[in-house]
């Protein structure tokens, strides 16, 4: 009977019923109610769709030689691995990755989320669909309540990362792992954006695994069926842990395609046939993740892909940002590295080529125009995206499958360009670490002195009635302003400790100095908000005025001004 009732909430019609019962039951039209109650469904829809295909595959003969035959295939392409020669590769790459975020480590920089997670130990992973990076959270931490255990989480996705590089040069290399080959990778674990990841304590092992189930399933590209049913799995991984990884799987479907074509390794319909094998298993993928597991989220980015009459204008607009924030965040020694290697991604294409030459010079740049595309994965058809530095952290796998196209039986001039490049992302990671550690320090001095000030002027901890609001923000030290002058980049990855626009980190690092019992007015109404009242309109009486802050107040609002 349940399951008749499940299967009839599958129709839009029965599912509008449903909400309209639930509206007259509640006596109110409850948005939070509506989108609480679509969800069940989902889930409910996707509970009977495993039970149908978990059903089919155990009790149809069609459905057990199937499996059998998936288990078959991918016991044979696991048989062909020398995994013995997988060792050493990935504790090379283990030490390299490693050694790159060694200062991230020693700054102990609690980022962002994980003062929140630190203080009340909830996970919420699962507000953003990631489900397989909530449940994994119990086992890393060991409890259902997190704790901070830096570094285990940060170790765990060093290793991640290695196997991610080790398995990406064995996929697009032919199999050949080389020193030189897994060196040339090294963008895809320590590029700007995704230091940015391995800064989060808490989150950095689940947005590791993203890129490594991006990359897994082509360990089984030989075997069709296998390669299918690891593709829908892997990128079913990777949108429950991080979805800015939605692109990977793209980029090295489109460079092994390109591979085959400009050697003739394959005829054209191989080429088609794989690809299409590929995209089925993506698209599948991705809507089993849009229609049953996705919980739509409207914070800083947004789940809603533009409207049909606008997804042109809106995607071409979206990569137009993109493109421009890449430029505008990255150095001029390293876009002209990036350059030099993309030169020699065309030349190595067109000289290296079985096909014309002309056709596969105009096909390699068409080729990078596509894989830098495909880099911004599904964000860039989302109406409202995410571009904060992890959110682009494709572009440094992009780069990675450059190079180590690159470097792969290529010119020495091409191997020196490509080591050079990454060298300088090697030594940055080593700079935005040590300047995490002395914002750190800026912004404690300055923090110490504000609620040693509040502390004085307020000794009484039972003031309920009195609200406290910030003005301008605790700037950068002048560590990071150095920094800043030729890697701008460092000046979005390093978080500003108090700032009216980040009002939920300043109230967490209030409370992590365990200033905590006054309101906080910036949480009440974001900057922006319709809701929000500026202190500053009252012309409050200063009461405090010192080198790095104002205080401002009448006994009941408290403005702190803060000078740069």
């Amino acid at each position: 009977m349940g399951l008749i009732i499940c299967i009839a909430a599958l129709f839009p019609q029965v599912r509008q019923i449903i909400m309209n019962l639930g509206e007259q039951i509640y006596h109110k039209k409850a948005s939070t109610y509506q989108l609480w109650l679509k969800a069940l469904l989902s889930y409910a829809m996707g509970g009977i769709f495993f039970i149908l295909f978990f059903d089919y595959c155990t009790l149809t003969d069609s459905g057990r030689s199937l499996v059998r035959k998936v288990k078959q295939e991918m016991k044979n392409c696991l048989s062909e691995m020398d995994f013995r020669s997988f060792i050493k590769p990935i504790l090379l790459m283990s030490g390299v990755y490693f050694l790159g975020i060694f200062t991230i480590i020693r700054a102990n920089y609690s980022y962002l989320d994980d003062l929140g997670r630190a203080i009340d130990g909830s996970r919420r992973w699962y507000d953003w669909s990631r489900y397989v990076s909530e449940f994994s959270s119990i086992f890393i931490h060991g409890d259902t309540r997190l704790t901070d255990i830096s570094p285990i989480p940060q170790l765990i996705a060093v290793l991640i990362l290695a196997i991610s590089s080790v398995v990406l040069v064995y996929v697009i290399g032919n199999k050949k792992i080389t020193a030189v080959r897994l060196l040339a990778s090294i963008p895809l674990g320590l590029s700007p954006y995704f230091l940015e990841c391995l800064s989060f304590k808490f989150d950095a092992p689940y947005m590791a695994l993203s890129i490594l189930a991006s990359i897994v399933p082509f360990v089984f590209i030989n075997r069709k069926n296998a390669f299918i049913f690891s593709s829908v799995v892997s990128l079913l991984i990777m949108c429950t842990t991080y979805q800015a990884a939605s692109g990977i799987y793209l980029l090295v479907v489109v460079i092994l395609c390109f591979q085959y074509w400009n050697k003739r390794e394959k005829t054209n319909k191989e080429i088609f046939t794989f690809l299409g094998i590929a995209a089925l298993a993506f698209g599948f993928a991705m809507l089993l993740f849009r229609f049953f597991l996705m919980k739509p989220a409207d914070y800083y980015a947004s789940t809603s892909i533009h409207p049909l009459s606008q997804i042109v204008s809106g995607t071409l607009r979206n990569l137009k940002d993109y493109a421009l924030l890449i430029n505008s965040d990255w150095g001029s020694i390293w876009k002209a590295g990036i350059v030099l290697v993309l030169f020699f991604f065309i030349m190595k294409s067109t000289f290296q080529s079985a096909q014309k030459k002309l056709y596969s010079f105009f096909v390699s740049i068409a080729m990078i125009i596509l894989l830098f595309i495909l880099s911004y994965g599904l964000y860039s058809l989302l109406a409202i995206p995410s571009f904060l530095s992890r959110s682009l952290s494709g572009f440094g796998v992009f780069l990675s499958i450059v190079c180590v196209y690159v470097v792969s039986d290529f010119k020495k001039i091409a191997v020196v360009t490509v080591l050079a490049l990454n060298w300088c992302l090697f030594t940055f990671a080593f700079s935005y670490g040590n300047a995490l550690a002395d914002q750190a320090r800026y912004a404690e001095f300055r923090i110490t002195l504000l609620l040693h000030d509040l502390s004085s002027l307020y000794p009484n901890r039972n003031r309920e009635d009195m609200k406290f609001q910030l003005k301008n923000q605790i700037e950068f030290s002048p560590v990071v302003k150095n920094i800043a002058k030729h890697n701008p980049i460092v000046e979005r990855l390093i978080p500003k400790r108090l700032a009216e626009n980040y009002s939920v980190e300043s109230l967490y690092y209030l409370e992590y100095f365990n200033f905590s019992d006054y309101g906080n007015a910036n949480t009440e109404a974001h900057v922006g908000s319709e809701n929000y009242i500026d202190f500053s309109t009252y012309n409050l009486p200063v009461v405090l005025d010192t080198y790095y802050h104002t205080i401002q107040s009448d006994g009941k609002r408290v403005l702190i001004v803060l000078k740069h």
